[in-house]
């Protein structure tokens, strides 16, 4: 692996723990699909990403009135949500050893404002993408913070907890570091092969500098 320039995050499940219910209330009332499951998942992540599969698979956008209901749904699901202890310090420690620092996020623009003013996070990003200004959600976050940033994929890593953050960070070819944050699930999602794993972000720094003391294959 090249060393590491840039690490991207989405603050769902990468740096705080959210609630399921908002994203299951959005994917029930524009989508009439409040889960993968028959029992919705308590799981604030999967919730995430699964609505975010629905509204790809959308064969209508959401008029003005959705896009407000919607973003108001997610603003709660932020204020509802639980910044994980070791986030501040792993990101000054990140910024000292001169990594960038970017969110890549498809929720939308007022959710991940809401998020760093409330998490008081703001300092340590050089960019913040969502959905809004990067005109699209899964991918286009995250490709448009790479091209944003200059950043080489393959000198970038993006965090995530579920199955379908990995397919996401793999399609813009940024390296795919697996949030172990369920025990259960992370030797689950190890099948897929992600670039590492961690299981507190604290880890990330000491990981990033392996990556660079690595012998060049």
């Amino acid at each position: 692996m090249p060393r590491i320039e840039g690490v991207l995050l989405d603050p769902v499940g990468c740096l705080a723990e959210f609630p399921s219910e908002p994203f299951h209330a959005i994917a029930n009332r524009f989508f009439g699909k409040p889960g993968p499951q028959k029992k919705p998942s308590r799981s604030g992540s999967r919730a995430y990403w699964h609505l975010l599969n629905l509204m790809q698979a959308a064969e209508r956008s959401l008029d003005d009135a959705d896009r407000r209901a919607t973003e108001a749904h997610e603003v709660e699901a932020v204020a509802r949500a639980t910044v994980y202890e070791d986030v501040a310090p792993a990101l000054a420690e990140l910024q000292g050893m001169g990594i960038g620092l970017y969110v890549a996020s498809s929720l939308s623009q007022a959710a991940v404002t809401r998020f760093l003013e409330q998490s008081g996070l703001s300092e340590f990003f050089s960019g913040v993408w969502n959905r809004d200004n990067a005109r699209g959600i899964k991918t286009a976050p995250l490709a448009t913070a790479l091209e944003a940033a200059f950043l080489q994929p393959e000198r970038a890593m993006f965090l995530t907890d579920t199955a379908e953050g990995l397919k996401v960070a793999k399609g813009v070819g940024v390296n795919a570091v697996l949030m172990m944050n369920d025990p259960d699930e992370a030797r689950r999602l190890a099948m897929l092969e992600p670039a590492g794993g961690i299981v507190s972000l604290h880890e990330l720094p000491d990981f990033i500098r392996l990556v660079a003391a690595a012998p060049v294959r």
